[in-house]
């Protein structure tokens, strides 16, 4: 009886160690928690994850007439190299396609992340909606993300911009454009289409 007792207090401890040790290892194998940030008055973007700002990288973001939504996002979709659709135009892959070499779908429809044929107006509230970044800048965030990934646009500065963004730009350097002061240009808009993704661009 008592042989019969040890042993059943044996298995259960060793099954316990056991469901210890996968929960540790599933644990590891999580992926990092992963979301795009964008302080809209500040035109930033931050990649964040695990809670550490990861990159920073300027924006262009709506003009007045045509804001950036605000809210709370998600990746729905990636395309390399998108055609551009517009009024009786359309735009195939290259230099002079407004979105660029990269599209980043977000769950509000319509809306997204991507390149710009039009670079001197990253700094500035110059889109219909989208959140506009540098080719190079959203090549990189490109390999960065993934579908799924939370995306986070703030119309106001909160503590968590604070966090994130820390002081505003244009209160400890002056306006900013990523490499340095922006200059002043008017704002490039455009109405468009994703043909792979069937989304507007803004």
């Amino acid at each position: 009886m008592r042989d019969t007792r040890w042993q059943l207090r044996y298995f259960q401890a060793m099954a316990a160690l056991l469901m210890a040790v996968g929960e540790a290892l599933a644990q590891e194998k999580q992926p990092a928690a992963r979301r795009i940030v964008v302080s809209i008055p500040d035109r930033e973007l931050a990649l964040v994850e695990d809670g550490r700002v990861v990159k920073l990288y300027a924006v262009a973001v709506g003009a007045a007439a045509t804001p950036s939504p605000s809210g709370n996002f998600t990746v729905i979709d990636r395309v390399t190299d998108p055609t551009w659709f517009g009024p009786g135009k359309v735009v195939p892959p290259g230099k002079s396609n407004p979105l660029g070499r990269r599209w980043i779908g977000l769950s509000r429809k319509g809306y997204g992340i991507h390149g710009t044929s039009s670079p001197r107006s990253i700094g500035r509230p110059a889109s219909h909606g989208c959140i506009r970044m540098h080719n190079a800048d959203v090549e990189e965030l490109f390999g960065l993300v993934a579908v799924g990934d939370a995306v986070e646009l703030y119309a106001e500065r909160t503590g968590e911009v604070e966090r994130i963004f820390g002081v505003p730009a244009m209160m400890a350097a002056g306006p900013f454009s990523g490499a340095g002061r922006m200059e002043e240009y008017p704002p490039a808009v455009h109405d468009v289409q994703v043909a792979a993704a069937g989304l507007t661009n803004r």
